[in-house]
C-alpha cells in the first residue's frame, strides 16, 4: 500500500505553544488565546479570525465572577 501522506516537520503534531514559529515572543489575540485553551494548546485557529468569539468568552468570565461575588456576599448573611 502506498501514501502520499508526508509530514514535512518533525514537530507537526505536538502542540502548538512549543513550535518553533509560534514561540517567537509576538503577541497573540484573544481568539488564539481561548483556541489554545480550548485545546490545551493544541490548535490556536479553532475560533477562527473573528474577535467576537474571544471577546464573548472574555465576558461571560468576567460576569461568572462578577455574579458569584455579589451571590456570595448576598447569601453570607443570610447564614
Amino acid at each position: 500500500m502506498r501514501t502520499d501522506f508526508d509530514f514535512p516537520k518533525k514537530d507537526l503534531l505536538g502542540p502548538v505553544v512549543f513550535r518553533p514559529d509560534f514561540n517567537s515572543f509576538k503577541t497573540i489575540n484573544v481568539n488564539q488565546a481561548w483556541s489554545l485553551f480550548f485545546t490545551a494548546g493544541k490548535e490556536d485557529k479553532v475560533l477562527g479570525q473573528n474577535p467576537e468569539f474571544g471577546r464573548f468568552f472574555t465576558y461571560l468570565l468576567i460576569a461568572i465572577g462578577a455574579t458569584g461575588s455579589l451571590l456570595a456576599g448576598v447569601f453570607i448573611h443570610i447564614v
